[in-house]
């Protein structure tokens, strides 16, 4: 039997036009009557299509949505040092509590965090939950999203997130599925509703041609996963009165079904979400071989190679270096736009930045209408130069 949401009545006639409709061949027929299985996705086509209304869709159980108050963030370490996009999101989760008029809590699991702990409530955190273990230092889907669901189910916040790192990535929907909520992920705008309390949940869809809004409004926590590099972190405040609570836990009690062995650092160059100065290629480079000018003055400045989408999509450089919508939010202090004319999309993930510097042959290129300096030539002439002159004042020419 399957556990959607779809029931079929004792009104079935065992007619099959359900069978023909259903694209995920969800539906058997069952002593002469249709039965729902677990491929089901709720997509209501069988509902539209019965002849004798004999298929339905149901509620979830109904959740008091009274007793769930405060915004809750996931506090993400590595190594014991919190990751940067935890105060971005403790910044945000005070945002929203003020609009609201509910407390701000986070959850921190690892082992060594107490130094991480008190930084969120000098920076403003109500409450600071502690799960601290040394089986709890390396990061694991399983312990990890067990503490994270049993710490909801008991604070029960109204609104919990977390950031779109890798590991935010894999632990919000497992916490989500665990404690009975859905989840927007990769959002990169959220605000409260005047007039409902809800949270907006904005992210982009279809390849990031358009902007969905997302709202969760039979089930709580209200639950996302949130861009790094898109809020500004949470400042230190005068006088701090939160406190940290330290919870203790059967840690033999908690699944964990992967045992880590080792672990090597990955080497790579310098990633486009931490960088100082990033230089990213469009296709106004022409081909994959103008990214080699685009390294070249990256190596100059101490940078790294950001991409659009396009050139990604054409293959000319990795996914890792997409900047956009559909890519990496980035918010560096440097951003130098080679060739790139500045869709919506690509503006979307970059125009934070500090500073702003676009080389485009186009006068009119998106892109120029919003950089703090821009220079109307063709890149190939243009870039040599400014590696020329990098060079001569490194040397002190």
């Amino acid at each position: 039997m399957s556990d959607a949401p779809v029931k079929v009545t004792e009104d079935c006639t065992g007619c099959g036009i359900c069978l023909d409709v259903c694209p995920f061949g969800a539906i058997d027929m069952v002593e002469g009557k249709a039965q729902i299985n677990e491929a089901c996705r709720a997509c209501g086509l069988c509902i539209d299509e019965c002849p004798v209304g004999a298929i339905i869709i149901q509620d979830a159980d109904a959740v008091d949505l009274t007793s769930w108050s405060g915004v809750m963030i996931y506090a993400e370490q590595r190594n014991g040092r919190l990751h940067p996009v935890s105060y971005e999101l403790l910044g945000k989760a005070q945002e929203l509590a003020a609009q609201i008029s509910q407390p701000v809590y986070a959850v921190v699991i690892g082992d060594g965090v107490v130094e991480g702990a008190e930084e969120l409530v000098k920076r403003g955190a109500d409450k600071v939950y502690v799960y601290s273990h040394s089986d709890l230092r390396e990061f694991r889907d399983d312990p990890y999203s067990d503490l994270l669901a049993e710490c909801c189910n008991e604070v029960k916040p109204s609104i919990f997130l977390i950031g779109a790192t890798s590991i935010g990535r894999s632990l919000g929907p497992r916490v989500a599925a665990k404690i009975k909520t859905g989840l927007t992920a990769d959002c990169t705008g959220l605000d409260i509703d005047p007039d409902t309390g809800l949270l907006r949940q904005t992210r982009p869809a279809y390849g990031g041609n358009i902007m969905a809004t997302i709202i969760t409004p039979k089930s709580r926590p209200q639950m996302a996963t949130v861009r790094y590099k898109m809020f500004p972190e949470a400042e230190k405040v005068e006088s701090p009165e939160g406190e940290i609570i330290e919870k203790s836990f059967d840690i033999e009690g908690l699944t964990d079904r992967v045992r880590l062995l080792e672990f090597q650092e990955a080497e790579e160059q310098v990633s486009i979400t931490e960088a100082d100065i990033i230089v990213s290629g469009g296709m106004g480079l022409g081909d994959p071989e103008g990214f080699k000018l685009i390294q070249e003055l990256a190596e100059t400045l101490g940078a790294a190679v950001g991409a659009s989408r396009p050139t990604v999509d054409e293959g000319w450089i990795d996914y890792r270096h997409q900047v956009g919508l559909s890519g990496r939010t980035v918010r560096p202090q440097v951003y130098l736009a080679c060739g790139i004319s500045g869709a919506v999309q690509h503006q979307a993930g970059m125009k934070t930045s500090d500073i702003i510097i676009a080389i485009n042959k186009d006068p009119d290129a998106p892109i120029l209408k919003i950089s703090n300096l821009g220079v109307v030539g063709d890149l190939y002439e243009v870039i040599p130069l400014l590696i020329e002159k990098i060079e001569d004042n490194s040397h002190g020419r």
